[in-house]
Order: C-alpha cells, then structure tokens, then sequence
C-alpha cells in the first residue's frame, strides 16, 4: 500500500515524473488528464512547461518537434476519449455517486462552463484545471456536432501545446539558470491555474446559500 501511494504521489509531483518516467510517461499523463475522468488531479499546464524546459535543459531526452507532436496527439486523442465516454454515458454520470476519483461537482462546474462558454469551452478549458478534464465529457453528453468537436479539439490543444511548451522551451534555451527555481515556477502556476477554479466554487456555494434563504422566507 505504502508504494503505491507513493506511486501515486510521483504522478503528481510533475519534475519527478518527467525525471524518472521520461517522454512516454508525459504522454500518457497528459492523455489522462484530457480524456479520463478520473484523471483531473494529475498536473497539466505546468507539466507541459516544464517538459519544454527540461527539453532545453536536455533533461528530457528528445527533441522539440517530436514533444510538441506527441504532445498534441496525447491531448487530442484524450479529448476524443472524453468525449466518447461522455455520448455513452450521458446524463448517468450525474448520477454517479462521489468517491475519490469522482466528484459529481466537476461535472455540473463543466456544464456550468460549458453553457457560458459554448463550444470555445473546449479551447477555453485547456487552460483550466478540471475543466480541461470535464469538458469534452460534457460536449459528449450534449452530443456536440462531431465536426464542431473536433475543431475546437484541434484547435485548442495546438494553442494549449505550443504556448506552454514553447514558453518552458524558449525560456530554458534563454535562462538554463530557471531550471534552479522549478518549485516557484510550480506554485506560481498552481496559483494562477486553481484562481478561476475557487472563485466558481466560492460563487456557486453563495448562490446555493442565497437560494436556500430565500426557500425559506
């Protein structure tokens, strides 16, 4: 038990796992993250910055094109993944009880975003954790246009990929000393990535608690 939490534990831990795991294991985390529900807490934004950056550190042994491409096929086979899963599923995940892997909360948080947003929420939600994660799964639930969904998946994972993973690239060609501060550079993400995700929280569980006063008077 006590090594498979750790297991667990490295797969959040986003330097460790592109030391230890390398190219593939990149891959696979980021396929997860964007297609299997049970994959929201894995790193995303930052694991792609960071990928660039110990691709120019030479740190990742493979080149940038290749990352890049493997990247966005990772990212956009995991977005058809979700969105298959979601067009078999449909509504029966709402009613899918909570557990650790599960939280019925993202998925309303994701038909939330998704209804502000339309379609875009798919090249919107890359950028935000959870999101990225529930978004295709609830364009499969609403049976989205295929062609639509695959526009937007195109399109959105190659501005997510080549932002992030060129930013981590052209900064650790520019700065090798960068490679030094990885734990701010972590947080720092963390932060700016999780903001948009406790303010729905905060105005959703104000909202809940202003219907519920109002019930009652």
């Amino acid at each position: 038990m006590q090594e498979f939490w750790g297991s667990f534990l490295q797969l959040l831990d986003a330097e460790a796992l592109i030391k230890s795991g390398g190219f593939y294991l990149v891959l696979f985390v980021v396929y997860a993250e964007t297609g299997l529900f049970f994959g929201f807490f894995l790193p995303g934004d930052y694991l792609l910055f960071l990928a660039g950056l110990f691709c120019a550190s030479g740190m990742l042994d493979v080149d940038i094109t290749t990352l890049c491409v493997g990247l966005f096929l990772a990212g956009v086979l995991g977005n058809f993944t979700g969105y298959w899963f979601g067009w078999r599923t449909g509504p029966m995940l709402f009613k899918r009880k909570d557990s650790w892997l599960f939280k019925r909360k993202y998925v309303v948080m994701a038909e939330e975003f998704y209804h502000k947003y339309g379609g875009a929420a798919l090249i919107i939600g890359r950028f935000v954790p959870i999101i990225r994660t529930f978004a295709p799964i609830f364009a499969g639930i609403v049976q989205l246009n295929f062609r639509k969904f695959v526009l937007y998946n195109l399109g959105g994972c190659v501005i997510w990929v080549t932002i992030l993973t060129l930013s981590g690239y052209f900064l650790g060609r520019e700065f090798p000393q960068i490679i030094n501060y990885i734990e701010y550079i972590i947080v720092g993400f963390i932060m700016l990535t999780f903001t948009p995700i406790l303010i729905a929280l905060i105005r959703r569980k104000a909202a809940h608690r202003t219907k519920k006063t109002i019930e009652n008077e």
